[in-house]
């Protein structure tokens, strides 16, 4: 019987290897956060030089959502036939190659597409870091390694807000463009020089080169090299595709489950961070306060990313995806109650920007772990693709609900009451267990046929 290697056995102790691969992760995280949130920063430049109207700058800030939905749901399921690495890689291109064009834009029409091509590479990305960073990980320390490359994209995208300012008034908003793609091609480098491919894939594949590469990364480990290839368990896409078999038996409950939390959490994301400071406005502070209640939505975000992360590797990740969840449902009936009071506002804020960034988080630990390797890639891509519908129609719907009449207050009394379905949601899903049905399809298969234990 083969020993296990303590990735996967009680010891969970992780080496700077594994540490490193996702702290690759992270780092590509912060490039697609500035990436994406890039035509935020340059927006009134842009609109001064072109004369554009709102609606058309509407276009050019949702042409990147859009991008990265289709990512997200059509190219990073390519990470479970080519190889996780190598989808990394197609996707850095696509995002700089992107950036770079939309530097030399020449009107709204070619910025608009050109940002549809750039969230097309931060869309598969992003899904497929996160299956990398859960599959790197080992089962107690996955829920944090999934949330620190989360908190990547947070901490990109406030770090390249700040940087934007200095450079869009010394060198002009191009210039933003410009260095954002240089940023993504130096990841290309880091990438090919330092990021292993998942050995989940490579246990999963079966290619005839599969053994060299295993034992390759055996080696980088301290792990003795094999004699020949761990025997390879069903797939999960025999009979059918990977998409059907997302649907199929085994994984249809947990699925549709997934994606309605999904498209819960991202729609309510978008609506307290792309609202909340309008309506903080509207109940009667000031200008400034407004934005201030913006800024602490985010940096409660970073600490929330940070807690239930950290929390996951203490209890279950599904007892901590409920409580995430629900605390956001309560905050949300709670948080119209401190409006009248600037600082008990702002305490609200932050603890809401916590629940919900934390949340989704977790539930990205979450979908990594629902599936197994043949179809993980797939699953946790098609996951966050539904979720961004959500994010793209949030600002849409919530601003024809105040354009008829609704008050912050039934706002964010009616944001609680769907929060709550996901959270009754969260507690039907056990992700990484196994059952009789699903034997066949283990979602664990990882580093415990791999050889001996050795010393992290």
């Amino acid at each position: 019987m083969t020993e296990k290697n303590s990735l996967e056995t009680g010891v969970e102790r992780m080496s700077s290897f594994h540490w490193t691969a996702i702290g690759i992760c992270v780092v590509l995280n912060m490039i697609d956060g500035f990436d994406i949130l890039v035509m935020s920063y340059t927006a009134n430049s842009v609109r001064a030089e072109w004369n554009i109207t709102s609606s058309q700058l509407g276009l050019l800030l949702s042409s990147g959502l859009l991008g990265m939905a289709i990512g997200a749901l059509f190219i990073a399921p390519w990470g479970d036939r080519i190889g996780r690495r190598k989808l990394v890689l197609l996707c850095i291109s696509i995002a700089t190659v992107g950036m770079t064009l939309s530097g030399f834009s020449q009107n709204a029409v070619e910025l608009g597409v050109l940002r549809l091509v750039t969230g097309l590479g931060i869309g598969g990305l992003l899904s497929c870091t996160n299956v990398l960073a859960s599959e790197y990980s080992s089962p107690r320390w996955r829920g944090l390694a999934v949330s620190l490359q989360t908190t990547g994209f947070t901490l990109g995208a406030t770090l390249g807000g700040l940087a934007s300012v200095l450079m869009i008034d010394h060198l002009g908003w191009r210039s933003v463009f410009f260095v954002g793609a240089g940023l993504s091609a130096s990841c290309l480098i880091v990438v090919i020089w330092r990021l292993p491919e998942s050995v989940d894939f490579l246990v999963t594949d079966g290619s005839a080169d599969a053994l060299r590469r295993l034992n390759v990364l055996n080696r980088r480990m301290g792990l003795q090299p094999l004699t020949a290839m761990p025997e390879r368990q069903s797939s999960a896409v025999e009979g059918g595709g990977r998409f059907t078999a997302l649907l199929s038996g085994p994984y249809r409950r947990s699925t549709l489950t997934v994606w309605l939390m999904f498209l819960v959490m991202l729609f309510v994301y978008y609506f307290v961070t792309s609202w909340s400071p309008r309506l903080l406005i509207e109940a009667g502070m000031s200008q400034n306060s407004g934005l201030t209640g913006g800024l602490v939505l985010s940096a409660g975000g970073v600490l929330g990313t940070l807690l239930f992360g950290s929390a996951s590797t203490r209890f279950s990740i599904e007892r901590v995806l409920f409580a995430a969840i629900f605390s956001t449902a309560v905050l949300l009936v709670l948080f119209p109650l401190t409006l009248s009071t600037l600082w008990l506002a702002l305490v609200g804020g932050l603890l809401m920007g916590m629940c919900i960034s934390g949340g989704i988080a977790v539930l990205l630990a979450a979908a990594a772990l629902t599936y197994p390797a043949s179809i993980r890639a797939t699953g946790v891509g098609n996951a966050v693709g539904v979720g961004r519908t959500a994010a793209i129609a949030s600002p849409l719907v919530v601003g024809t609900l105040i354009d008829a009449g609704w008050t912050p207050t039934q706002l964010y009394l009616a944001a609680g009451g769907v929060v709550v379905v996901a959270a009754v949601a969260a507690l039907t899903i056990h992700p990484g267990r196994r059952n009789e049905n699903e034997a066949a399809t283990s979602s664990t298969t990882r580093l415990d046929t791999l050889g001996p234990s050795h010393a992290h």
